[in-house]
């Protein structure tokens, strides 16, 4: 059993590039590939992760550092420091109820996979923590395991389902086919977004604006392509930080390198992805009667997308400026303002790539988080203090994860205050929710049948 144990944690430990492959090989073999075609699929899968990784890597290093150099030279003051998802998701796996947390959230995968009530079946078990750091700051503020376990049953199951209704954006907008996104850090905006995105359809004048990074191409010419779209805004964000000269040409060249190079390892992800995905349909045709599967992967698949990458090199500049003239706020923004990437990657999906679209809604989506931050900035404090991560210098600490996503910060607030009330009216919530898009969905599945018939 302790070698059993010991395996995992050093598979755990070594990280996504090394457990995505043996993960993928697994499912391969179960959905009858043979050994050589499973693993050549799971590690061109690893490969192609380790390359978007390698460049996502490129951007935090080059755009965090810029960002925290213009929250400085602004000279703003806030009491909250944004210390970065990294540390909070150290402070997750440092929980002593992790374990029973993470069972719980693949528990609830499988049967709702059995059931028929999902067709995500994720794979992306390192993300889990997304899910569970809302059942241990719940554990943390009530004492009280059945809450925790509960709360994080339904974030789970949010999880799933915003997987499973945004997955045909991740094929479309994307191009990813047979594929979902069970990243709470991404699929978070989406409550914002989609109702957001639907008021700007029937307000006139504002749903006729429409400028896609296609349109900058076209009437920009070479000046319109992602290469020279990061090579301007890099080099206006160098221009921000105050940046010595030879410093914004760099950060402008390393930007337009990362808007040219994701969309190539993407491709090479999805290369290695797709005979998993052809055997998984046919596996589960033949044995659930056509049932679609999904594999459920990292959101960090699509945040290279060239359209992601220019909303966010406009909006993390302007989220410090939010930061400053938000009323309430407290929350200083610094170390994750490099991953804003994934809070508005669906964002941009949602408004179909109109970049006027995806920045305003995406400003909404980062006042959402700030905000979040702020509430429940006090519980991560000391939640983080219990398993001895002082990372804030004895100040106050946030980050742009845990319980200021928005979904995460509803269902941490349900279960904390008066969860007798609060809890039923979120489940009978969640519930009105998932039937009528359920609902809508065999609408439009019928009208289509019927159109081609």
């Amino acid at each position: 059993m302790d070698f059993l144990v010991n395996f995992f944690r050093t598979i755990q430990d070594a990280g996504a590039v090394v457990m995505l492959p043996i993960i993928i090989t697994i499912f391969g073999m179960i959905f009858r590939l043979s050994f050589a075609k499973a693993f050549r699929s799971g590690l061109t899968v690893a490969i192609g992760f380790a390359g978007i990784n390698l460049v996502i890597n490129l951007l935090k290093g080059s755009l965090g550092s810029a960002s925290q150099a213009m929250v400085k030279n602004w000279g703003i003051k806030l009491d909250i420091l944004d210390v970065g998802w990294g540390s909070i998701a150290a402070v997750t796996w440092a929980s002593p109820i992790i374990a029973i947390l993470i069972f719980a959230i693949l528990a609830v995968n499988i049967l709702l996979l059995v059931l028929n009530r999902t067709d995500t079946l994720d794979v992306d078990i390192w993300n889990y923590h997304h899910m569970a750091i809302v059942g241990i700051m719940v554990y943390f503020v009530t004492h009280n395991i059945w809450l925790a376990l509960l709360s994080t049953i339904v974030m789970a199951v949010i999880t799933f389902k915003l997987s499973d209704w945004t997955a045909p954006l991740v094929e479309k907008f994307f191009g990813l086919p047979g594929v979902s996104l069970p990243t709470v850090s991404a699929l978070s905006s989406v409550i914002i977004a989609a109702p957001l995105n639907a008021i700007i359809d029937r307000i006139p004048g504002l749903n006729k604006v429409d400028f896609s990074l296609k349109d900058a191409q076209k009437y920009l010419g070479i000046f319109g392509e992602p290469m020279m779209i990061g090579l301007f805004l890099g080099g206006i964000i160098g221009f921000l930080a105050k940046y010595p000269v030879a410093d914004i040409m760099r950060i402008a060249v390393e930007m337009a390198a990362v808007l040219v190079l994701i969309p190539k390892m993407i491709s090479l992800f999805a290369e290695g992805l797709m005979p998993i995905s052809e055997a998984a349909q046919k596996f589960t045709q033949e044995k659930f009667k056509g049932k679609k599967l999904l594999i459920g992967l990292d959101a960090a698949v699509i945040v290279g997308n060239s359209s992601v990458i220019t909303t966010s090199l406009v909006v993390i500049p302007l989220t410090i400026v939010l930061a400053t003239l938000l009323p309430g706020n407290r929350v200083l923004p610094f170390a994750d303002l490099a991953v804003v990437t994934f809070r508005i990657a669906m964002v941009v999906a949602i408004a179909r790539g109109n970049l006027f679209r995806s920045i305003l809604i995406g400003l909404v989506v980062m006042s959402a988080v700030l905000y979040g931050g702020t509430i429940t900035s006090p519980v991560l404090t000391e939640l983080a203090a219990s398993v001895g991560l002082d990372v804030g210098g004895g100040g106050l600490i946030t980050s742009f994860a845990a319980t200021s996503l928005t979904v995460s910060f509803l269902v941490f607030e349900a279960f904390i205050h008066h969860p007798i009330i609060w809890v039923p009216v979120l489940l009978i919530v969640i519930g009105a929710v998932w039937f009528y898009i359920e609902k809508v969905k065999k609408f439009r599945n019928f009208e289509e049948n019927k159109n081609i018939a």
